[in-house]
């Protein structure tokens, strides 16, 4: 029989994708997301920054992170100044303080851009999909698995749950880019 079940968590692990990469973006307001993507090489393997400090947002444009190990602290500094997030990290002991500065309106321009780029990679995984669950009900429906009747109905399920999904991916690039514009 068909799985539609096992497409629509597909689809929904694509947009959970989706948006941790869009939680780790920078816009203007601090947020211990966007460190998810650093990655520091300590004791012989690449660890996230949340393996090996406690990340907290004290204020709005301040991301403090705690350095469990003084020996850490010189190598996530290089490993927040290598990333691409324009940040500077002011060390205090084994505390980090990294200002978030503010958006310029250019960069806010870019930030869009990328946005939609990454919602239409989402968008065309989720379509990619769709047609995975429809290339399966086509050669289901030649085996004689299930009948015409069928297809089109399961046809019709997985068209829905890939309206769902653009639908919410759309609203999530809305949203964010409400957030980048916001000064």
């Amino acid at each position: 029989m068909f799985e539609e079940k096992k497409y629509n968590e597909k689809m929904n692990k694509t947009f959970e994708v989706f948006i941790k990469e869009l939680s780790a973006l920078r816009t203007g307001r601090a947020n211990s997301g966007m460190l998810d993507i650093i990655k520091v090489d300590v004791y012989g393997q690449k660890m996230p920054i949340n393996q090996l400090a406690t990340i907290t947002t004290p204020e709005p444009r301040t991301i403090n992170v705690q350095v469990w190990d003084l020996n850490n602290v010189s190598l996530i500094d290089s490993a927040i100044k290598k990333s691409e997030l324009g940040l500077n990290p002011q060390i205090d002991g084994q505390l980090m303080r990294l200002p978030v500065p503010s958006l310029s309106e250019e960069r806010r321009g870019e930030m869009k851009k990328l946005i939609k780029g990454m919602g239409e990679k989402c968008k065309i995984s989720i379509r990619n999909i769709r047609r995975e669950a429809n290339d399966e009900l086509k050669n289901k429906l030649k085996s004689k698995e299930i009948s015409e009747d069928d297809e089109k109905k399961f046809e019709k399920s997985v068209q829905l749950f890939t309206d769902n999904h653009i639908k919410k991916i759309d609203d999530k690039i809305i949203s964010k880019e409400k957030e980048i514009m916001t000064i």
